[in-house]
């Protein structure tokens, strides 16, 4: 390194970010998840035996994954090649395990490849990752914040630890805050942070140490040189939601707000809705989720629910925000509170699976279509009775194709509208039931 690299490297060390001047670079600096690096738990003795396996890192935002990984390579002494699922392809992992096995073959030098969102990795992929983690060409250490039985292939998974680490504690976060102010690298000493702000911003960050650091030198910025919890709430201006629209955290706050209304708890519904508006997401997503809600799970036991959820949509088209949220929280409140039945979708499902497992069972002679006289002649049609020449407009007559009948595939509940719709499908039932047992010479009632 000469002069002018020196110069330049110490300079953008003074101008990163507070969180990357502030990552740990021991073991013995890394807080927070004891669980894996405390005495006697799992990291530290693979550290300490120099036995580290593949890993996969799985854990939310700023809880110190890459830092891990980096402290992994330098307590073993392996070379460290990183790389962004998002933006390497094949090429790249061909390249970077040709360097790992002449680093191997030349220094004995082992390779250790830590890949940002593995997840991010399409299956052809992992495929080409998989022989070189599988020989140990190189030792994998993959991060992600969605679950990686779901987004890593089952072949990549096995031949991985997969190890949890979770949001920091408030007092974590504390600890964390107080070095940054106090370390030369960080903040040194320039600054006064009450325990007040402190607080605040570790209960904003929602167990991000990343995102506590980034608050905390925003509000020495804003400060001066004292930071009290005016100052800090006036730079971070509101509460940080931890809210990742393309993370697990995601899929965790829509189901809470999907299973708040099947529940019934209408407050818990509207919290959760306005969670997710308030950390950005797009009103037109939980609109979906909601007309679908309509159906699946309010269905007949409320027909207008879903005219409801559609209205509530057009509306918030037509008004945009701020003011759309009032047709949004009119319709979350309703169905919230509408009686419930799940009936449609069991009702689909049982037809599905009827027809899945009978394949495609030949329609009855009398409700074919004849549209010629060859057709009627073959018995097309024929003796097909027009419901509106009866009484009341029904007539009973089997429909279903022979190896149905008498297959009931929708059970209506007792709930709400569809307790009528219930007496209703039960009349007709019996009605049919009659019918059969008339034309097949038995008894009403008899067993067939």
């Amino acid at each position: 390194m000469d002069l002018f690299d020196h110069a330049s490297q110490k300079e953008t060390a003074t101008l990163a970010p507070l969180a990357e001047r502030m990552r740990p670079t021991t073991l013995s600096e890394y807080l927070g998840q004891e669980h894996l690096t405390g005495e006697g738990r799992f990291l530290r003795r693979a550290l300490e035996s120099d036995q580290v396996p593949s890993l996969i890192l799985w854990g939310p935002p700023g809880t110190g994954k890459t830092t891990l990984a980096q402290l992994v390579a330098r307590s073993t002494g392996a070379a460290f090649e990183t790389m962004s699922a998002v933006l390497a392809g094949v090429k790249d992992i061909r390249e970077t395990v040709a360097r790992a096995q002449d680093r191997w073959k030349l220094h004995r030098q082992r390779t250790l490849l830590f890949i940002d969102e593995i997840h991010r990795f399409n299956k052809s992929q992992q495929d080409a990752l998989l022989p070189h983690v599988e020989k140990g060409t190189v030792t994998l250490i993959g991060a992600t914040t969605e679950n990686p039985s779901f987004e890593v292939n089952a072949a990549l998974l096995s031949r991985c630890r997969v190890i949890t680490l979770r949001g920091l504690e408030q007092e974590e976060l504390v600890a964390v805050m107080r070095r940054a102010v106090a370390d030369p690298k960080g903040l040194g000493g320039r600054v006064t942070v009450d325990d007040a702000a402190l607080d605040f911003i570790a209960d904003a960050a929602g167990g991000d140490a990343r995102r506590a650091l980034t608050a905390l030198e925003a509000a020495a910025a804003h400060g001066g040189t004292v930071v009290d919890r005016k100052v800090a709430e006036e730079a971070l201006q509101q509460k940080l939601l931890l809210y990742d629209k393309g993370g697990e955290e995601h899929y965790n706050v829509v189901s809470a707000f999907i299973k708040s209304m099947r529940g019934s708890d209408v407050d818990a519904a509207l919290y959760w809705m306005t969670r997710m508006l308030e950390a950005g997401e797009d009103p037109v997503f939980i609109f979906r989720r909601m007309v679908i809600f309509a159906s699946e799970d309010v269905g007949n036991a409320d027909p207008r629910a879903l005219g409801v959820a559609v209205d509530a949509l057009r509306a918030f088209q037509l008004m945009g925000l701020p003011e759309g949220t009032l047709p949004l929280t009119q319709a979350v409140t309703y169905l919230a509170l509408a009686p419930k039945s799940n009936a449609v979708i069991a009702a689909y499902a049982a037809v599905r699976e009827a027809v899945t497992k009978e394949g495609a069972l030949p329609v009855p002679m009398h409700l074919r279509n004849a549209p010629t006289k060859l057709m009627k002649s073959l018995g097309y049609g024929g003796g097909y009775k027009y419901p509106h020449n009866f009484e009341g407009n029904y007539v009973p007559e089997d429909y279903l194709p022979d190896a149905l009948r008498a297959r009931c595939f929708y059970t209506p509940t007792r709930n709400g509208f569809e307790a009528e719709l219930s007496e209703r499908y039960e009349s007709l039932q019996q009605q049919l039931a009659a019918r059969r047992e008339a034309r097949d010479g038995r008894e009403p009632g008899e067993d067939g």
